[in-house]
């Protein structure tokens, strides 16, 4: 049986409880999955390797907006700055695929490391067409280092880039839009893709270019290419998180707390 700590007063993770402050989350079911997403991360010893997980809890763009990994409201701490259309409920954050997206601040160049970084997507939406950026940022073009998640395309295939060209990125089946998707780079030969917690694509190709190539902040809705957030999307975000990579049986185990 899981106990919630705020119904039965189970110590609660100073870490959960900083970010349920600092967004202001007042529904006890909330809380708890917030504090049993932290206590997993940290059990799985992958909390550390973390630098931004927004978890989409309270149901609107204030709450959405914090970095569980650090819940100040600054630049600095990546917390998110939504921009054009989006929806905000209990279930996530949707983009409206025409000009919604957000941006974390959080640059690669500065942030993240050459041969060792994630990034995941946590999608509720049934939904394909062509060029659905997820969440990412790109110099741009075909022959500059890419880093981002593409949902379902009309050929019902996802797309993942981690410091690499489009002629080595990594793609397997995407039939419903509806999943967690995560690639990670564990060294400068190993790149690997999952989704729903299953090992799906694997590219021994040696990335691209350092990662300082990728001087640009990514962006979640649409993806920052060059510069310029473009190929919106409208799949409705649950989580998502950006940091070191996460080798071995703990890659995809920060999919989301149900609420």
């Amino acid at each position: 049986m899981i106990i919630n700590p705020y119904s039965f007063g189970v110590a609660v993770d100073p870490d959960a409880q900083a970010f349920i402050t600092a967004a202001g989350i007042t529904d006890n079911t909330q809380k708890s999955a917030i504090n049993t997403l932290v206590v997993d991360m940290k059990g799985y010893g992958i909390w550390t390797k973390m630098k931004a997980i927004y978890p989409m809890v309270g149901g609107t763009a204030t709450t959405h907006k914090f970095n569980l990994k650090n819940p100040l409201d600054t630049d600095a701490a990546f917390r998110l700055v939504f921009n054009g259309g989006w929806t905000h409920s209990s279930n996530g954050a949707l983009p409206n695929g025409t000009n919604g997206y957000a941006n974390t601040f959080l640059s690669p160049s500065t942030s993240l490391t050459n041969n060792n970084t994630h990034m995941s997507y946590y999608s509720r939406t049934n939904t394909q067409g062509p060029n659905k950026g997820l969440i990412g940022a790109s110099v741009g073009g075909a022959f500059i280092p890419l880093f981002t998640i593409y949902g379902r395309s009309g050929s019902n295939v996802f797309f993942m880039d981690s410091y690499n060209y489009i002629t080595n990125r990594n793609q397997g089946a995407e039939l419903t839009g509806q999943s967690f998707l995560l690639s990670t780079r564990i060294s400068s030969t190993s790149f690997k893709s999952f989704r729903n917690n299953l090992l799906v694509a694997t590219s021994p190709n040696t990335n691209a270019d350092n990662v300082t190539g990728i001087n640009l902040t990514i962006s979640i809705g649409g993806l920052n290419l060059g510069g310029s957030v473009s190929q919106f999307n409208n799949y409705e975000c649950a989580l998502t998180s950006n940091g070191d990579g996460t080798p071995n049986t703990t890659e995809a185990k920060h999919k989301k707390a149900q609420q």
